[in-house]
C-alpha cells in the first residue's frame, strides 16, 4: 500500500551515552502539515544482550506519555497497550534498532517537543532516552473562524476577525475599493497555545461592507461582512435590535447570521 507523507525532516542530532553502550540518533526539527502523517525518527543501538530481552518503547509530548508498547523476542510488531490512542504507532521496528513514531492527521495541537526512549524489561537502569527531543512543528493554512461586531453607538463599533492557522496569518480588512487596515504587531491578540490570531478594526459604520483577509504560505481565506443600519426601536419599552450582520465566506463553505451584537448561529451548508 502507498503512502503519502508530507513531512520535512530539518536536521539531525546524534545522542550518545558512555553507559552499557547505548546511543541513539533524532531529528531536531520535523515540519508537518495539518492532516497528513508525520513521522518522528529516532534510531539507536544497544548491547548485544538486550538483543534477546523484551524492549519497552515510549514516546513522550513534554512530560506527557503518548505512545508505549513492548516489542517481544520474536514478535513482529510493537504491541502498544489497550488504552493506547490509535493516531500513534510505530513506524519503526524496534528489533531492528528504529523507534520512528508515526502520527496519523497531525494537528497544529500536536505541535511540540518529543522524546522517545528505550528500557529493557526486566533491568534497572539499562534504558535510554534523547535528552535533546524533536521539535514537530505543524502548519495549516488559515481559517477563519469567526467574525463579530461589538460596542454602540454611543461608544462606536469595532469588527473582530478570528482567525487559525500556522505560521500565523497576516490579516487585512478592506473595504469596497481599498485597504482599510494592515494588521501591525500591536493590533493583534494571539493565542500561541491555541494558534489563533484575533484582529480588530475601529470605526465600523453602519451601511457599509468589510472583508477579512488572512494569508501565510500555506494559503488564504476571505470574509465579507455587511453591516445594516440599526432598526428604529418598535416600542418605547422594547429595547432596539443593533445591529443585524450576514457574512459571507467566498468559499461557500459557511454562513454565519448575527442578530446583535454577540449573538450567534452558525449554519454550514
Amino acid at each position: 500500500m502507498f503512502h503519502s507523507y508530507r513531512y520535512f525532516c530539518l536536521s539531525s542530532v546524534s545522542l550518545d551515552s558512555g553507559d552499557d553502550g547505548w546511543s541513539m540518533k533524532v531529528q531536531a526539527e520535523v515540519r508537518g502539515i495539518e492532516g497528513y502523517p508525520a513521522v518522528l525518527p529516532c534510531t539507536f543501538s544497544h548491547p548485544l544482550h538486550s538483543q534477546h530481552s523484551s524492549l519497552q518503547v515510549s514516546w513522550r509530548l513534554g512530560h506527557v506519555v503518548v505512545f508505549s508498547c513492548t516489542s517481544r523476542p520474536g514478535a513482529s510488531a510493537c504491541e502498544p497497550g489497550p488504552q493506547q490512542d490509535q493516531r500513534y504507532r510505530l513506524e519503526g521496528n524496534p528489533r531492528q534498532h528504529d523507534l520512528s513514531l508515526r502520527i496519523n492527521s497531525a494537528a497544529l495541537q500536536d505541535s511540540g517537543r518529543y522524546y522517545c526512549r528505550a528500557e529493557v524489561a526486566g533491568r534497572e537502569h539499562v534504558s535510554f532516552e534523547d535528552k535533546m527531543g524533536t521539535r514537530l512543528r505543524v502548519e495549516a493554512p488559515p481559517h477563519i473562524l469567526s467574525v463579530s461586531v461589538q460596542g454602540s453607538q454611543q461608544t462606536g463599533f469595532q469588527a473582530l476577525c478570528q482567525v487559525q492557522g500556522s505560521p500565523p496569518p497576516d490579516v487585512q480588512w478592506l473595504g469596497p475599493d481599498e485597504l482599510l487596515q494592515e494588521a501591525q504587531p500591536g493590533a493583534l491578540v494571539q493565542d500561541s497555545s491555541h494558534f489563533h490570531t484575533v484582529s480588530q478594526l475601529t470605526d465600523v459604520e453602519p451601511g457599509q461592507q468589510y472583508s477579512c483577509s488572512a494569508s501565510n504560505p500555506l494559503g488564504r481565506d476571505r470574509a465579507a461582512l455587511y453591516v445594516l443600519h440599526p432598526q428604529p426601536m418598535p416600542h418605547p419599552t422594547t429595547p432596539p435590535v443593533v445591529l443585524l450582520l450576514l457574512l459571507l465566506v467566498s468559499l461557500g463553505a459557511k454562513g454565519l447570521l448575527l442578530v446583535g451584537v454577540g449573538g450567534a448561529i452558525l449554519r454550514r451548508r
